[in-house]
């Protein structure tokens, strides 16, 4: 016995379709990430090129953008000034994204395209 149709269309042909569009999804969502990397990787290429915008042992006043797991693997707070990023050590409990500190450039990476800072004050 045949299939029966659903709603004239055969059940094959639906479940093709949904197969064909989950791959254009995809598709997409690859595309959109190898642009985001791209861009990323760009930024990271001009930051290498230019002068950092901070000096060690100088403090700066900044937003905190996140938090990560430094080198370390405590939490630190990470902040941009200029759009060079710092990391920051020695952070105390409750702070969140958004807050406003202070923190003193301790040291750069490698490439000077980051820096390492202690936590000063909160702003």
């Amino acid at each position: 016995m045949n299939s029966l149709p659903v709603d004239g269309v055969a059940p094959l042909a639906v479940g093709g379709a949904a197969v064909l569009a989950l791959a254009l999804v995809a598709i997409w969502w690859r595309r959109r990430g190898a642009s985001d990397r791209r861009q990323s990787k760009r930024a990271h290429d001009a930051a290498q090129q230019r002068d950092p915008p901070v000096e060690i042992g100088e403090s700066y006043d900044f937003g905190i953008t996140d938090f990560s797991e430094h080198h370390s693997g405590e939490r630190v707070a990470v902040g941009k000034v200029e759009g060079f990023v710092l990391f920051v050590e020695d952070i105390p409990g409750g702070l969140s994204k958004g807050d406003v500190i202070r923190a003193k450039v301790l040291s750069f990476n490698q490439g000077h395209t980051s820096a390492d800072a202690t936590f000063v004050e909160r702003r």
